[in-house]
């Protein structure tokens, strides 16, 4: 079987998102062949280079999506009878004809998001029945505006120079005007539309590069998204145009991560709700055209059905984590420092060290012996950087005695491996407001610890009762749960091996490949057949390249009927670009 492996900003690349757990799928699935569709992210992520590829990996496509460049982004040249009409370079403009499509295309996407922005809008769609039809003809029309574009970057290029035009920004401007429109987003200022249109053609970069050809996104049997938003975009195209079908996997749901980011950003209220309500629009139509969603825990997953996603269509896989370099701890009866807490990850505000550090205070009082080990990196940049900081003046000033409160990073001579870090405690902590999969609870798991953890995300769906949860935000309580286990050996060990007994049940690299193993049989199994070129020269069999019919010798009569046979794709002569 051939995938066509979609990611944004990780895998192939060293640094970046999911990057290990692709690895792991495409080196457990062997058996299938897998082409690279990646987007990156950053000149430094470009810069660091990719990780070494395994065999099975037969070709690697990339783009930037951190350029406005459009000379360095692959995008397609112009075609088409009209494409000597076209200006060169990356910058291409439209001739008339091309002006009016792209005008009534981007005119449909405009007035889907601006209707959707705003509290009112949300309001009437769950209290009132028109409500519920509004939002079904805004879904409707950004289809056709999504598409319509699609189609129109495809056969002339110069989508990219049409969306920072100032007709983009006209029409948006009577889109956010118009009757019906949030309060919010009537309110947004041409620096305000100028800012969305910029973010609008980062999110939309991925219409206009040259993947979708015959011999690119349209020969693979099944298109494998690895998250949602931009990296799922070539999986909608490849469908539409190629009848590809489409799975996609999300670990941490993208419109749940544009919430928690916006929220700290330099952006204006009108410009975060547009850019909410895009994301949401991308976010149901990717969840509608998918053949299977495959959300990696059940938090993921109620994201998911409040975008949209038909619940006949969600599987929760589990990300799957290697098991071996943890066993050693795990089968051991050590229990590390019997009076040390540990906690584990990247220090970053969404942690809330500085509840931590708080709760331990109470901890320290009721235990005048009991250590805590912060085991981590900052967050890349300044803030991270700061927060660290702040953490550290904090734990000078509430324990002035050198030996409670210790800054540790893995690679170091206490820590030089991250299975060690847990093993320097015998309870771990996390402590985060804000979480989705909690990598270092299943870490912590794998190595038979007793953990306390606070109410977040996936982290009861993880645990199952295998150790203490506490509300965010709750320094007494956390301390509380602390100091439950630290004076109960017995019961930490328990805890500990019911943990480490779960974990290898959910969240090992074999069921994870397992499962996915079984859904491509499944996709592909009732996907109808499809024409496609001639494969390529093949050491061996490629049972799904070219359908076993193909082999059987003597003549085949023609369709009765007016089927059509020719190889012509039938979006390739529609301008509308209707769904």
């Amino acid at each position: 079987m051939r995938i066509g492996l979609l990611t944004d900003g990780g895998y192939p690349y060293a640094t970046g998102e999911s990057r290990l757990w692709c690895d792991r799928l495409v080196r457990g699935l062997a058996q299938h062949e897998f082409d690279l569709f990646a987007l990156s992210r950053s000149a430094e992520q470009e810069a660091a280079g990719w990780v070494r590829l395994p065999p099975q990996v037969a070709g690697v496509r990339t783009a930037p999506l951190w350029t406005a460049d459009e000379d360095t982004l692959g995008l397609h040249a112009p075609r088409g009878p009209l494409a000597r009409l076209l200006t060169g370079g990356g910058a291409r403009t439209y001739a008339r004809r091309e002006r009016r499509r792209f005008a009534a295309h981007f005119a449909d996407l405009a007035a889907s998001v601006c209707a959707a922005a705003g509290p009112e809008r949300g309001r009437t769609d769950a209290g009132h029945p028109e409500g519920g039809a509004a939002s079904r003809l805004a879904d409707e029309r950004f289809t056709r505006g999504l598409y319509g574009l699609a189609e129109l970057a495809w056969e002339h290029g110069g989508l990219p120079a049409a969306l920072r035009s100032e007709t983009a920004v006209r029409i948006l401007e009577a889109a956010c005007r118009a009757p019906g429109t949030g309060r919010t987003v009537q309110t947004a200022t041409v620096t305000d539309l100028l800012a969305f249109t910029a973010e609008l053609d980062r999110v939309l970069r991925p219409l206009s590069l040259d993947w979708y050809e015959e011999d690119g996104l349209g020969a693979v049997d099944l298109c494998h998204a690895t998250a949602g938003g931009a990296a799922a975009l070539p999986g909608l195209l490849a469908k539409r145009f190629f009848g590809v079908p489409l799975l996609v996997t999300e670990h941490a749901v993208r419109v749940r991560a544009h919430y928690l980011a916006s929220g700290g950003a330099p952006v204006s209220a009108p410009v975060r709700a547009l850019l909410a309500h895009l994301h949401g629009r991308l976010a149901t139509e990717v969840y509608r055209q998918a053949d299977l969603i495959t959300p990696g825990n059940t938090h993921a997953r109620r994201w998911q059905e409040r975008c949209g996603a038909d619940p006949a269509k969600l599987r929760t896989v589990y990300p799957g984590m290697e098991a071996a370099r943890f066993a050693a701890l795990g089968e051991s009866e050590d229990d590390g420092g019997p009076d040390t807490l540990v906690w584990v990850g990247r220090i970053e505000p969404a942690k809330d060290l500085v509840g931590l550090l708080h709760a331990f205070a109470e901890v320290r009082l009721a235990e005048p012996g009991a250590r805590l080990r912060i085991i981590g990196a900052p967050a890349p940049g300044p803030a991270g950087a700061a927060y660290l900081a702040r953490c550290r003046a904090l734990a000078a000033q509430l324990f002035p005695e050198e030996d409670a409160v210790g800054f540790e990073e893995i690679g170091g001579p206490e820590v030089p491996e991250l299975a060690q870090a847990y093993a320097a405690g015998g309870v771990v902590v996390l402590s985060s407001v804000v979480e989705g999969f909690p990598i270092s609870l299943v870490e912590a798991m794998f190595c038979g610890r007793a953990t306390v953890s606070t109410d977040v995300g996936a982290v009861v769906e993880v645990i199952g009762g295998t150790g203490l949860v506490v509300p965010p935000r709750n320094p007494r309580a956390l301390a509380d749960a602390c100091l439950a286990l630290l004076r109960d050996p017995e019961r930490r060990a328990r805890l500990g091996a019911a943990a480490r007994a779960r974990a290898l049940e959910l969240f090992t690299v074999e069921q994870n490949l397992a499962a996915f193993h079984g859904i491509y049989l499944e996709l592909i199994a009732r996907a109808p057949v499809r024409e496609r070129p001639h494969p390529a020269p093949h050491d061996g069999p490629r049972p799904f390249a070219t359908p076993p019919e193909a082999h059987v010798l003597g003549h085949w009569p023609e369709p009765a009927g007016p089927e059509r046979t020719d190889r012509t794709p039938s979006w390739a002569g529609a301008g509308s670009g209707d769904a």
